[in-house]
C-alpha cells in the first residue's frame, strides 16, 4: 500500500461521495469498503480529512465512531474543531442543533484519547451557558473521565452555581469532581448538602450525585460527617443509600449505629443496603443477629440470608 503522503485524499473523498448530496447509507457503504483496501494508519489519515469536509450528521457520526475505535492522537485536532464547530458553517439543509449528537460523540472520542490538552476545550464548552446543554453535559462527563485537576476549580463553580439553568449540568459536574478525586472539592459539595432552598427540594437527584461524589473522595472530617448524617433522613432513598455507603468509611461506633438504624428505613432498598454495609463492617455475626431478631423486617432477614448463603457457597468452592 502507498504511504499517507502519496494518497490523494480528494480523489478518495470524491470516489466515496464525501460532502455530496448522495444518500448517506450509500456513502457509509463506500467508506466501509475502504477497510479492505487500506491499512489502519491510512484509514485514520483519510477519516481525519473527511471529518473536516463532510457535513451530513450521520456520515460524521460514522467517521467519529471509526476514529474513536482507533484512538489515534492525530484525530485530536479534527475532532476538537468539529466539537467547537470551528471553521464550519452548517450546510443549508442542517441547522446547528442537528449537529448536537455529533458534537457529543466528539467529546466522548476526545476524552478517550486521554490527551490532557483537551481540558481547555471541555472547559470552554462547559462554561458557555449559551451552548447546547447536551454538549455541556458531555464535556463535564469528559472532564471527569480525563481526571485532570486543572478542571476542579471550574467544576466546583458549576456545582455551586444556583443560577445554572440546568440542574443536570450541576449533577454532571459533581460526578466529575468525584471521579477526579481532588479534596479541594469537598467544601463545595458539602455546601450543596447543607443548602435549604426550593431547588434542593425539587431536584434531590443533585444531592444524590453530590453524596456519591463525596463517597469517592472519602474525606474524613466533622463537617462532611455531619452532612452525611443529615442525608440519612433525606426524602430521596438513593441519597440515603449513598450516605450509608459513605458512612462505612468512618470507623466509629456512632456511624455503625446510624447505619444500623437504617435497617428500619421505610424503603426496602435502603434496608437492603444497610444490611450489606453492616456485613462489610462487622462480618457474618451481624447477619445472624438480623436473622434472629424480631425487630427487623423480612426484607432485612432475606438480604442477610442471601449474603450468608453466598458466603458459604464461596467457602465451599475454595
Amino acid at each position: 500500500m502507498p504511504d499517507n503522503k502519496s494518497l490523494d485524499f480528494n480523489i478518495i473523498a470524491s470516489d466515496c461521495l464525501i460532502a455530496t448530496d448522495t444518500d448517506s447509507k450509500e456513502v457509509i457503504d463506500l467508506l466501509n469498503g475502504l477497510k479492505s483496501q487500506y491499512s489502519d494508519i491510512e484509514l485514520i489519515a483519510m477519516f481525519n480529512y473527511f471529518l473536516k469536509i463532510e457535513y451530513r450528521p450521520d456520515v460524521l457520526t460514522y467517521l467519529i465512531k471509526e476514529l474513536d475505535r482507533f484512538k489515534d492522537s492525530s484525530s485530536l485536532e479534527p475532532l476538537t474543531n468539529l466539537l467547537l464547530m470551528k471553521d464550519r458553517t452548517p450546510n443549508a439543509d442542517y441547522a446547528k442543533d442537528q449537529y448536537t449528537n455529533v458534537r457529543v460523540l466528539c467529546a466522548k472520542a476526545i476524552s478517550n484519547l486521554k490527551d490532557h490538552s483537551s481540558v481547555h476545550t471541555f472547559l470552554y464548552c462547559l462554561n458557555d451557558k449559551n451552548e447546547n446543554y447536551k454538549v455541556r453535559l458531555s464535556c463535564a462527563d469528559a472532564l471527569g473521565k480525563l481526571g485532570d485537576k486543572y478542571a476542579v476549580t471550574t467544576l466546583m463553580d458549576v456545582v455551586s452555581d444556583e443560577e445554572e439553568k440546568s440542574v443536570y449540568i450541576r449533577e454532571s459536574a459533581a460526578v466529575a469532581l468525584g471521579l477526579i478525586g481532588d479534596l479541594r472539592a469537598v467544601d463545595s459539595l458539602v455546601s450543596i448538602l447543607e443548602t435549604k432552598n426550593g431547588i434542593m427540594d425539587k431536584f434531590t437527584y443533585l444531592k444524590e450525585k453530590v453524596v456519591e461524589a463525596i463517597c469517592k473522595l472519602n474525606p474524613n472530617n466533622d463537617r462532611v460527617y455531619k452532612a452525611l448524617k443529615n442525608s440519612l433522613s433525606d426524602e430521596n432513598p438513593q441519597v440515603r443509600i449513598n450516605a450509608i455507603e459513605a458512612l462505612m468509611d468512618y470507623e466509629n461506633n456512632e456511624a455503625v449505629q446510624l447505619i444500623e438504624n437504617m435497617l428500619e428505613d421505610p424503603d426496602e432498598e435502603v434496608q437492603r443496603n444497610a444490611v450489606i454495609a453492616l456485613f462489610n463492617i462487622k462480618g457474618e455475626d451481624i447477619l445472624t443477629q438480623i436473622i434472629n431478631s424480631e425487630k427487623y423486617s423480612e426484607i432485612c432477614k432475606e438480604e442477610a440470608q442471601n449474603i450468608l448463603e453466598d458466603e458459604n457457597a464461596y467457602d465451599e468452592n475454595e
